[in-house]
């Protein structure tokens, strides 16, 4: 690979990879794992491995875990995700990156970065002046600096809004970012929001569940990972208009709003933090769970990553085919406690069942947090407890320690009609 020239000589690999880390540790990447791992992959490829080519199909496998031969006409996600990162590192050159001595592109139709030396600004040739007619000299002199005089305007009115926009953006932060006056929030977010590690936030794929439901049954998380639970579409009795609609459907990430307002609250606990970044179950990796702090969203069910936590939970949304619903299933039973907790009351104000788990990853490398509901009213429920004060005050209370533990929480959720969520603690373990 032929780096490119600065002056006489060849860019150092070792310049180039530190600007790739400064790129994806900007605000424009830092909040976006899917594009950092892009970058971070074809910048390996290139500086450290010698690559000259780069395949649409090897990023799919390698970054976003798509089967090896899967079929780039049908899945467009790498195409996607490249002018999503051209985008994004557009933007770091052109604000924190502007004095960055190199830039780093990637060309469309290809990927590869490219990094070359950033052109050095030259000055403007001068132009010499016509003497002006001494009769117009007043309004010529005026008209020469006409566009002098708007492009000042509208640089002050810029400067005005910006002043103006910082200041509300710094009250807005300074009132809610702080975690001074809410210590039970503060306890337990500083496990993520003090970690030098990133914290995921990853959100259900809600076409997942609808092709499990369809096939009534469950699927393997090896089974999401590498695509085979597409297999049940076309092996299955349905016609063959109903396949190409559940196939569309398929390819989109869908996500439920009460995950969504899940995330919401999460990056509400600390709006400025840099720490969260949020990401989709299907775009998600087996690499990120080790390397980030990580807070699943949704159900096995719908969030296939729980399968990892499976073995270790004492309580589990399982799903019931012949009903297709879920319930709560309560491994080990404690005194006073029910073996099955299931879904009541009517579809418009139902009671539902909330879990909240907070414990270390597989590898126990991280942190892990997955909140899920046995619907998105309890899903939701259980985000608004991990989010508020007086909940996880409720929470720490029962704990005997004065740190706060892993812990599991079983959740109760109820609403009457125009009503908020509540949530109730119905039974919880530590470890």
């Amino acid at each position: 690979m032929s780096l490119p020239r600065k002056g006489e000589g060849t860019l150092h690999p070792d310049e180039c990879w530190k600007l790739l880390e400064r790129a994806a540790a900007s605000s424009q990447l830092r909040r976006a794992a899917r594009s950092r791992e892009f970058l971070y992959y074809v910048g390996t490829r290139v500086l450290k491995e010698g690559c000259t080519e780069i395949h649409e199909q090897e990023l799919g496998h390698a970054v976003f875990g798509r089967p090896e031969n899967y079929d780039t006409s049908q899945d467009n996600i790498v195409r996607v995700s490249a002018t999503e990162l051209r985008k994004r590192l557009e933007g770091y050159f052109t604000t924190e990156g502007a004095s960055e001595p190199l830039v780093v592109e990637i060309p469309r139709g290809s990927y590869l970065p490219v990094f070359r030396a950033r052109p050095e600004a030259v000055a403007p040739a001068r132009i010499e002046e016509i003497p002006a007619n001494p009769v117009n000299d007043i309004s010529g002199k005026f008209y020469r600096q006409l566009p002098l005089l708007v492009v000042s305007a509208i640089a002050l009115l810029l400067a005005i809004g910006c002043t103006l926009l910082w200041r509300q953006n710094h009250l807005v932060i300074g009132t809610h970012s702080t975690l001074d006056n809410r210590p039970a929030l503060a306890a337990f977010w500083s496990k993520f929001l003090g970690s030098p590690r990133q914290t995921d936030i990853v959100l259900a794929d809600t076409s997942y569940a609808l092709v499990e439901d369809m096939a009534r049954k469950p699927f393997t998380l090896s089974d999401y990972v590498d695509g085979t639970y597409m297999n049940w579409i076309q092996s299955s009795t349905m016609s063959a208009d109903r396949k190409a609609d559940l196939e569309v459907i398929m390819k989109r990430n869908n996500g439920s709003l009460g995950d969504f307002r899940v995330a919401q609250r999460i990056f509400q606990i600390d709006p400025g933090s840099s720490k969260f970044d949020l990401a989709y179950a299907r775009e998600y990796s087996a690499d990120s769970i080790t390397r980030d702090n990580v807070i699943l969203i949704g159900s096995q069910k719908s969030n296939p990553w729980v399968d990892l936590f499976y073995s270790r939970l004492a309580f589990t949304i399982e799903f019931d085919p012949a009903l297709t619903q879920l319930y709560i299933k309560n491994r080990d039973p404690q005194p006073g406690e029910l073996p099955t907790y299931t879904v009541t009351g009517s579809p418009e104000d139902p009671v539902g069942y909330g879990i909240v788990a907070y414990m270390p990853n597989p590898s126990n490398t991280a942190d892990a947090l997955i909140i899920a509901g046995t619907n998105s009213q309890a899903t939701d429920a259980a985000g608004e407890f991990v989010a508020s004060e007086n909940s996880m005050e409720r929470l720490q209370q029962k704990f005997p320690q004065k740190r706060v533990p892993y812990f599991e929480v079983l959740l109760k959720t109820t609403r009457l009609r125009s009503t908020p969520i509540d949530a109730e603690i119905v039974a919880y373990r530590t470890f």
